[in-house]
């Protein structure tokens, strides 16, 4: 009898798609073993892309808060069946799992699809996200699914490079490399290379073994924790959570402080994130042993 496999995600861009597909190739591979349904969760009223800078910002206050959109709903055929297996494929948005993806985990169609069911997260980003997964754990949790496997693919360039890149890309959706600014997000060498964690997920389904998968696809390079990166986040989300609730309680002010939260951000990556770097070398050895610990822990599915 066929094991059924959903492939969950949204994607703006058509990378996450690219990822996606890729890592379920092995399982597309064996029709006589599996039967491979794609899943894209399509809003109402979708976000523009490439994106207008003014609705670019003002989307962060319900992307942080994750409050959700209507969605359409899945088709009848994916929600009357049961499923071995989803690979849910999301994007980061603001430290947080995107609104298209926060509005299927809260729409209702969620806990019918997942509960139960094994699921190996996806995410396709320019280099945080490992806080959004913690966000993502909790419901997953909550949904009663059961979390097995992690892979985040990244923009491997540096933190400040993939800052112009990816502006470059939502705003005007060139992706190829011009002048001095290499291409952005994850390489076209590393979506293609991707299938390789298909591979390792398969052979620990067939092999009724996803107990022990994660440790498999971190061995072969599934997850990279920067440990700058995570203090980072953790700064960011101090701060989004400030500005987040001022901006959503504040209506009335709500197109000018968007404006200064733009001002603030753009300050914030490029005099504040140096100055957290610095700080994050200076107290390398003191902290060694706490941050090989966040690692470990940021490289499992687990949840505290």
């Amino acid at each position: 009898m066929k094991k059924n496999i959903l492939v969950i995600y949204y994607s703006q861009t058509g990378q996450l798609e690219d990822i996606v597909r890729n890592i379920a190739k092995p399982f597309e591979a064996q029709k006589e073993k599996y039967d491979v349904t794609y899943y894209n969760i399509q809003l109402k009223e979708d976000f523009p892309f490439p994106w207008p800078g003014d609705v670019f910002f003002n989307t962060f206050p319900e992307s942080y808060l994750q409050i959700p959109k209507e969605i359409l709903p899945p088709s009848e055929e994916i929600l009357n069946k049961k499923y071995d297996l989803v690979l849910f494929g999301y994007q980061v948005w603001y430290l947080t799992p995107s609104i298209p993806i926060i509005s299927f985990l809260k729409s209702g169609y969620a806990e019918r699809i997942l509960k139960d069911t094994p699921v190996v997260t996806i995410s396709g980003t320019r280099n945080m996200w490992m806080l959004s997964q913690e966000k993502l754990k909790v419901y997953l949790r909550d949904l009663q699914a059961k979390l097995v496997g992690n892979i985040a693919l990244v923009d491997r360039h540096d933190n400040y490079t993939s800052v112009l890149t990816i502006l470059r890309w939502l705003t005007t959706g060139q992706k190829e490399k011009s002048g001095m600014l290499p291409a952005a997000g994850v390489s076209d060498e590393e979506i293609a290379g991707s299938v390789k964690y298909g591979q390792i997920i398969e052979r620990h389904f067939n092999n009724n073994d996803l107990n022990n998968l994660q440790p498999d696809l971190v061995k072969n390079g599934a997850i990279e924790i920067r440990a700058f990166l995570v203090r980072v986040e953790k700064v960011g989300n101090k701060i989004f959570t400030v500005w987040s609730n001022l901006i959503i309680k504040k209506k009335e002010k709500r197109p000018l402080l968007i404006k200064f939260f733009k001002v603030y951000l753009m300050a914030a990556i490029w005099i504040i994130s140096p100055v957290v770097l610095v700080l994050h070398l200076l107290t390398t050895p003191i902290f060694w042993f706490k941050r090989q610990k966040q690692k470990r822990y940021l490289q499992g599915i687990n949840l505290k």
